[in-house]
């Protein structure tokens, strides 16, 4: 839900996010809505989705293993992270969840098939692995199919693992350029 009121909600079956302003039913396709791929114009699998301030939405492309950003009234996506494949190199996601953007147009993101959390600065072609990625477990420096995540007002990251039942919260340096 975003500040203003109004509520993205990500269709996985119909491949695209629909904004709802209030008393709304039928909502306003924000993100895909071109049927199933893998243009930027489409999505497959949806899953989580982001809202900043400029009412950009960022959405975890599930099956094209990317988060694409549309900027508000747009037709297109913009690839901010992954596409190139469901590997875990750092141009890659594998089945990426939850996805979180901070005020400097940082990305944050579930890998949640690599069992860690990536980090895209705005512009950069590839991401760096904050949390995790060190094969899956129960460690403090491992995690187990990572996929919701969320910020805390003093910079504070917590991930929901699907795989150990458990939220982790972790204390990392935020992006300053």
């Amino acid at each position: 839900m975003h500040e203003n009121g109004s509520l993205c909600v990500t269709d996985t079956e119909k491949h695209e996010v629909r904004r709802h302003q209030r008393e709304e039913s039928q909502g306003t396709v924000v993100a895909g809505g071109n049927g199933k791929g893998d243009r930027t114009d489409q999505l497959s699998s949806t899953q989580y989705v982001f809202v900043d301030r400029d009412y950009s939405v960022y959405v975890s492309d599930f099956d094209n293993h990317r988060v694409i950003k549309w900027v508000e009234c747009t037709k297109q996506g913009i690839v901010v992270a992954g596409g190139q494949g469901n590997k875990n190199g750092l141009t890659q996601l594998s089945y990426p969840q939850g996805v979180v953007v901070d005020q400097l147009d940082t990305v944050y993101v579930a890998d949640a098939e690599n069992d860690r959390i990536m980090r895209w600065v705005k512009g950069a072609t590839e991401g760096n692995a904050i949390v995790g990625g060190n094969s899956r477990g129960e460690e403090s420096n491992q995690l187990n199919y990572p996929f919701g995540l969320s910020f805390d007002r003093h910079g504070n990251l917590y991930v929901v693992e699907k795989g150990n039942h458990h939220v982790q919260k972790f204390n990392i340096e935020q992006t300053t350029k």
